[in-house]
Parts: structure tokens; sequence; C-alpha cells
């Protein structure tokens, strides 16, 4: 998997604010290096769909359990054809359709 993420989320975004990028791959830190499935969500396993919602949704985003469930069903109907999910862009999505961008600034 490439490290250009910018790339990545620019598959899905048009004109990506890499300084938001930035800050998300430092809030991931060593975790993106550490193995392939680290770097990866898997929008088929709950347990991982949760770990997105207690973890980045709650404690970076700011959000509810209701509104991160539901911006992270979005983010996961808008990557759908994409197999493999970097966390990356799918942490960036969630941000961009829950108008918590400003969080990551």
């Amino acid at each position: 998997m490439s490290t250009d993420y910018a790339a990545d989320v620019s598959r899905f975004v048009e004109s990506p604010d890499q300084t938001c990028i930035d800050n998300i791959v430092k809030y991931c830190g060593i975790a993106l290096r550490s193995s392939k499935d680290a770097a990866l969500v898997s929008s088929s396993d709950q347990k991982e769909l949760d770990r997105v919602r207690d973890g980045f949704a709650a404690k970076k985003l700011g959000l509810d359990a209701a509104a991160a469930d539901e911006g992270i069903k979005q983010v996961c109907e808008q990557m759908k054809g994409t197999r493999q999910k970097s966390r990356v862009t799918f942490y960036y999505l969630l941000a961009q359709q829950t108008g918590t961008m400003d969080k990551l600034a």
C-alpha cells in the first residue's frame, strides 16, 4: 500500500487539505507502519468500525456514537468500490462527512 495519502484521498475529494491529512497521519502514528492491517479499515468487520467510532470519531472528532455511526455508514458507502480502504482516507472522509474538518486543522 502506498503511503501517498494525499493521492489516495484525492480519489474521493477534489483538492484535499494536506494539513488535515498530516494531522491524521500524526494521530495514527506508528500504527500506520506497524502492519498492513493497521493501515486499513475493514468495513465488513463491525468490531473494526466500533473501534473507529470509539477511537478516532469520539476522541479526535468529538462525535457522539449516533453521529459517528451515521458518518461511518456514509463513508463505507462512499468507499464501497475500494477493496483496501486506507485508514487515513477513511478518517479524512469521516471528518468531511460529519462536518468536523476543523478538528483536524
